[in-house]
């Protein structure tokens, strides 16, 4: 019994892993699993990671549980972007990741549990230019009351731009139709219709622009939902007229657009005047300014009239006769106050003049006194001359040169 033990456990020590190799056993279940090679799983997006190298990894979970997944950018075709808190299926294959011993999904797809990925992706891309403000009424262009040159951005060969030429040439038959052909629906489509807005921008070819197609499902339509079309279309500095699909539909080119047309039909109606209602606005524009006309030749007719019964026409002397009496009567009326106001200045100049002759000094020399003078300045004290000196008298008439023999204080003086 001991030997047969002792050889039962030499037997299972042979096969010890070590811990690479039971991963990559592990490894080997998993991927031969037929269950687990192709799985769809549904779950809670969490810890979502968007690396630099384009790859995605995070958590999916339910209320129990969670399991690690990654999607490689190579296999990443995900026409949205996945989220926290995005509840979603994934299909991929399980597998063991050797290195860190835990298994985890690869996911080949992802699809938003509920709704579509396109929609999905529809759904953010709005919220995204709607946050930009590409959709603000604000920064819409009005279109042309006249255009003469119309822009078409669509299919060469499909119904739509049938539908527009028949409705342009119907409506407004003087515009030219300036068609720039491309793919509207595809992988390449969205270029080439960036392409032609830009082009018939840059080369100033039309008033207005018409871009758009038929109706078709949200995958043949999708072209129209792509952002760089959007910020053209938003930085056109021609009009831009969105016309996708039918009615119903709805792409993010609508809301860039200057104006949303349910159909290309409609598209061309919007964008062109109706030829026959132009002609009866015109008629209605002319009768107004004939009726104009004529209201303003018979006011002119009756002021004429009346002029040929002025007083001033029929007797023009009777008028100058007048003019004259009210001129001689403004001379008459003139020369008065003329006259009164010199007197008045007259008489102030003889009140001002006797004011004057009363202040000068000179004028008491009339009246029989002299002045003194010494050097040419006056004197006014017997201490300003000496004995010897020569002083010159103001006379009214004269000066007479003296010389001082003496000098003496007045008797009076104290």
């Amino acid at each position: 019994m001991e030997i047969s033990s002792g050889n039962n456990q030499a037997a299972e020590r042979q096969n010890i892993f070590t811990v690479c190799e039971l991963n990559e056993y592990i490894k080997n279940i998993l991927e031969n699993d037929r269950v687990l090679r192709d799985i769809y799983v549904k779950g809670e997006i969490s810890n979502f990671t968007n690396h630099r190298t384009g790859h995605f990894y995070f958590t999916v979970k339910d209320d129990k549980s969670v399991l690690k997944a990654v999607m490689f950018g190579g296999s990443n075709k995900l026409k949205f972007m996945p989220e926290n808190g995005m509840k979603v299926v994934i299909r991929g294959r399980i597998s063991l990741f050797v290195r860190d011993g835990q298994y985890q999904i690869y996911c080949d797809d992802i699809e938003p549990d509920g709704v579509g990925s396109l929609y999905t992706a529809f759904e953010q891309l709005k919220a995204k230019l709607e946050s930009e403000g590409l959709f603000d009424g604000k920064y819409k262009k009005p279109l042309p009351k006249i255009p003469l040159k119309i822009g078409v951005i669509t299919s060469p060969t499909g119904a739509a731009i049938k539908d527009m030429i028949n409705v342009i040439t119907r409506r407004f038959p003087m515009a030219k139709i300036i068609l720039f052909p491309a793919l509207v629906q595809g992988q390449n489509a969205p270029a080439q219709l960036i392409s032609g807005v830009k082009y018939i921008n840059a080369n100033n070819l039309a008033d207005v622009i018409i871009i758009g197609r038929g109706g078709g499902s949200i995958e043949e339509l999708w072209a129209f939902n792509d952002e760089n079309l959007a910020r053209s279309v938003f930085a056109s500095k021609i009009p831009v007229i969105s016309a996708v699909g039918h009615e119903t539909d709805f792409t993010i080119c609508d809301f860039a657009a200057d104006l949303r047309a349910p159909t290309p039909s409609a598209a061309a109606e919007l964008a062109v005047p109706d030829t026959f209602e132009l002609k009866k606005q015109i008629l209605n524009v002319g009768k107004k300014l004939e009726l104009i006309l004529n209201n303003k030749i018979k006011n002119y007719r009756e002021k004429l009239k009346s002029c040929e019964n002025a007083n001033v026409l029929r007797n023009p002397a009777n008028i100058i006769d007048d003019k004259k009496m009210s001129v001689l009567h403004m001379e008459k009326n003139l020369i008065s106050s003329m006259q009164l106001i010199l007197s008045g200045k007259k008489s102030e100049f003889i009140v001002n003049s006797s004011k004057l002759e009363a202040l000068n000094p000179l004028a008491v020399l009339t009246r029989g006194y002299s002045v003194a003078y010494k050097n040419n300045a006056i004197v006014k004290k017997l201490s300003d001359v000496n004995k010897g000196e020569e002083i010159s008298i103001k006379l009214s008439d004269g000066f007479i040169d003296a010389e001082i023999k003496n000098k003496r204080k007045d008797k009076t003086d104290k």
